[in-house]
């Protein structure tokens, strides 16, 4: 059986040489796992539009991918910057626009019970992006710490931080939950 970073590798190489159905599998591949972490990045309501654009500059940049085994962490650096890109922008927006009296009325989400999982956490947004970002390739996509480091392009210290910091939310959150 071929392992997945083999198979997506050679997918890399078709597909840098004009295979277009290989770019297709190629793209369908790494779109949850992209989606995941941009979810997690910038949230539900603009994720597709971020995903749709990432999967674009996958496509315009794939040739200048040197090594295809690491087309996975290769692909969430480019997430990564463009959502965060996407956050600094909506931020710069919301900055220049006048307060918006409608968000005043939205009420604070409830309390979830004691069986809260680390989706739910990440869903109604108590952990920073920073740490959301560490959590999901961590937990959800499986990566090893030193290539979630490289997927972030951050010193391995500071992903241990975040993911130490996301943990230490969620134990609150739970023990929260779980207090009568």
């Amino acid at each position: 059986m071929v392992s997945e970073t083999l198979r997506e590798a050679l997918w890399v190489l078709r597909a840098q040489s004009g295979d277009r159905e290989a770019l297709e599998l190629l793209l369908r591949s790494v779109q949850p796992s992209l989606r995941r972490l941009i979810h997690a990045l910038v949230g539900p309501s603009e994720a597709d539009d971020v995903l749709q654009e990432t999967l674009i500059r996958v496509y315009q940049k794939l040739g200048q991918l040197t090594t295809p085994q690491l087309f996975r962490p290769w692909a969430f650096r480019i997430a990564k910057r463009l959502g965060l890109r996407h956050m600094k922008n909506q931020t710069r927006w919301l900055d220049e626009a006048d307060a918006i009296p409608e968000l005043d009325d939205i009420p604070t989400p409830e309390v979830r019970p004691a069986n809260e999982s680390l989706e739910e956490l990440l869903r109604i947004g108590r952990v920073s992006p920073a740490s959301r970002a560490v959590l999901v390739l961590h937990f959800q996509e499986g990566l090893s710490l030193p290539e979630v480091a490289a997927a972030l392009e951050l010193p391995l210290g500071t992903v241990k931080s975040r993911l130490g910091y996301g943990l230490s939310l969620l134990r609150k959150s739970l023990r929260t939950t779980r207090s009568p």
